[in-house]
């Protein structure tokens, strides 16, 4: 392979990987150039951690929403934090407890003392911060990306709790394994004989993620849109995904990166037998429509929605419509007597559908 052909690899990598991976009654809207005077990526009010996990790190835990209220536990992706949820908890937290948390190295979090930045260990985070909050309750979890691929982490390695505390799944932007096939073909296949092992090729991508941060902040922009988003998302969006990528630790781009793309849990889907609503932009172009399909396909009670206008980070660019099918599903999962039904084939439902 010649070294053109293999920065364009690697820098293709980078670009897919940038991201990738106020209580109150306020009704969420789109915003215009005015509001974007005042603040937008303000926490949740409610300050619950520091949560400690099983390896003694200590993760941040916010919450927002009445303490009785139906449970939504929102877990996000690979390089952000929980501000990515911002839209959500505003909204949702209306008539849910709304509970955040970031992941181990991310945001507010610690990272681990042994730098474990695994997949599984952030399954097993998860459980934590259940145990913690939720002890006698049951939750829905709602993750984006990394976040959906850690809750998948944790039904393997604490099935205990979907039994216990899991009413439901809502996995937004997401796959089981690969998880920047769609931007960048087969990652594994491309990286491991030709740019040595993932870890090597992790360490490039953050040598690449800084060369770009470090570009002209049009050129920076231009490539998380390419990469993360629909044709129209706001350009305050954008430029808040670029600052978390701005601020993730290289730890996070070399270990978090190289555990992510190694990770496969394929084998897991037919143990989660809660309701599980998989959710994909149409623009998505780290996990596209076609991966959302077949993961949901696979779970034994999946459904599947499209969002149209949306690419890889629906939450912040279609929160109106992403956070109307979490409300009507978590209303149908957590509703009294609920039971998990049999398997149905997934179906595709656009903007609006029910």
């Amino acid at each position: 392979m010649t070294k053109k052909r293999t920065a364009l690899i690697a820098g293709g990598l980078a670009a897919g990987a940038i991201a990738a991976g106020a209580v109150g009654r306020t009704v969420v809207r789109r915003r215009t150039e005015h509001d974007l005077e005042a603040p937008l990526w303000d926490l949740p009010p409610d300050d619950l951690g520091p949560v400690r996990s099983f390896d003694g790190t200590n993760l941040a835990v916010r919450a927002a929403g009445d303490e009785a209220a139906p449970m939504l536990l929102f877990v996000h992706g690979f390089s952000l934090d929980m501000t990515t949820w911002r839209e959500q908890w505003v909204d949702l937290s209306v008539d849910h407890r709304c509970v955040l948390m970031d992941q181990r190295g991310h945001g507010a979090s610690e990272r681990p003392a042994d730098g474990d930045l695994s997949v599984r260990s952030m399954g097993r985070d998860i459980a934590a911060v259940l145990e913690a909050v939720a002890p006698d309750r049951r939750v829905v979890i709602v993750g984006h990306s990394m976040g959906s691929i850690a809750i998948l982490a944790m039904a393997e390695v604490r099935p205990d709790l979907l039994a216990t505390s899991v009413a439901g799944l809502v996995l937004v932007g997401t796959s089981a394994s690969e998880l920047v096939r769609g931007a960048m073909g087969s990652i594994t296949d491309l990286v491991r004989p030709r740019l040595g092992s993932l870890r090597s090729a992790a360490e490039r991508v953050d040598r690449l993620r800084k060369a770009v941060l470090a570009s002209p902040t049009d050129l920076r922009g231009a490539v998380v849109r390419l990469t993360q988003f629909g044709p129209d998302a706001p350009r305050h969006v954008v430029d808040h995904v670029v600052h978390l990528a701005e601020r993730a630790s290289s730890e996070v781009w070399t270990d978090g990166l190289a555990a992510l793309l190694d990770t496969d849990l394929r084998h897991v889907l037919p143990r989660v037998r809660v309701p599980s609503l998989v959710i994909v932009g149409e623009h998505d172009r780290v996990t596209p429509p076609a991966s959302g399909v077949e993961l949901a396909a696979a779970l034994p009670d999946g459904r599947f929605v499209l969002l149209e206008g949306a690419g890889h980070i629906a939450m912040l660019e279609r929160p109106v419509e992403l956070d109307r099918e979490i409300r009507t599903f978590a209303r149908s999962v957590l509703s009294a007597g609920h039971a998990p039904r049999s398997k149905r084939r997934a179906s595709t439902k656009k903007k609006g559908g029910g």
